[in-house]
């Protein structure tokens, strides 16, 4: 199965599904997601289980596992630019097919070669193909596919039994995106509401893109890891 899971680093994390995820015991995951968690904590919790295979991201981050199983080519990965993975999300879920983008024209992105699978010996197995480029006034932009999925998986602040979602600050970076790439999406919600609670000028998400709403626990809701802890002097 195909999976779109929201939030960024570890802000915004679906973490009660991924746990329930994993509890399941699904494998061979085609993934989509900004990034892959870290070793211990969210989606790094499933790969490190060896139940990932394939991961279309932007940003391997703090997960040293992650970058091991590409390397090592035990993993397919597609490298996305940021702003590039996000609308093509967005595409998905509007049912738009395809977009053209100036991003990536003239580097590896637009003209193929990536590395997407490492053979053992450290040869490349699978390489991303060339894109297709088309002539926008005097730009040249390539052309990228919207991304769907069999499954969402995101998390919001607050949410209805409806399906209309709340996001908090930076937690709606990813989710929103996700949630409208999924053919089924479920929502964990830190704060179930009854329907006509949530004002509509404040819903971020509407309920037409959930399928499915889990309420957290106050434990599982209080349940945030924070990737990198700083402290200032």
């Amino acid at each position: 199965a195909s999976l779109a899971v929201g939030g960024f680093g570890l802000c915004g994390i679906p973490t009660a599904l991924i746990g329930a995820l994993y509890e399941q015991g699904a494998g061979s995951l085609r993934v989509v997601s900004n990034n892959c968690g870290t070793d211990d904590h969210g989606l790094g919790t499933l790969l490190a289980a060896r139940r990932v295979a394939r991961v279309t991201g932007s940003y391997v981050g703090e997960n040293k596992e992650f970058a091991r199983q590409y390397l090592a080519g035990e993993l397919e990965v597609e490298l996305v630019p940021q702003g590039t993975l996000a609308e093509r999300l967005r595409a998905g879920g509007c049912g738009i097919p395809a977009f053209y983008t100036p991003a990536g024209v003239g580097t590896q992105v637009a003209d193929g070669g990536i590395p997407w699978r490492y053979a053992a010996d450290g040869s490349v197995a699978v390489a991303s193909p060339p894109r297709q480029t088309g002539l926008f006034g005097d730009r040249v932009c390539v052309l990228e596919h919207a991304i769907t999925c069999d499954f969402a998986l995101v998390r919001a602040a607050r949410g209805d039994r409806h399906g209309n979602l709340v996001f908090d600050k930076s937690a709606r970076n990813f989710n929103p995106l996700a949630a409208m790439a999924g053919r089924v999406t479920v929502a964990e919600v830190e704060e179930l509401v009854e329907p006509g609670d949530l004002a509509p000028d404040d819903i971020h998400l509407p309920g037409v893109f959930v399928q499915r709403v889990v309420a957290l626990t106050p434990r599982q809701a209080a349940d945030k890891q924070i990737e990198k802890r700083t402290v200032r002097v």
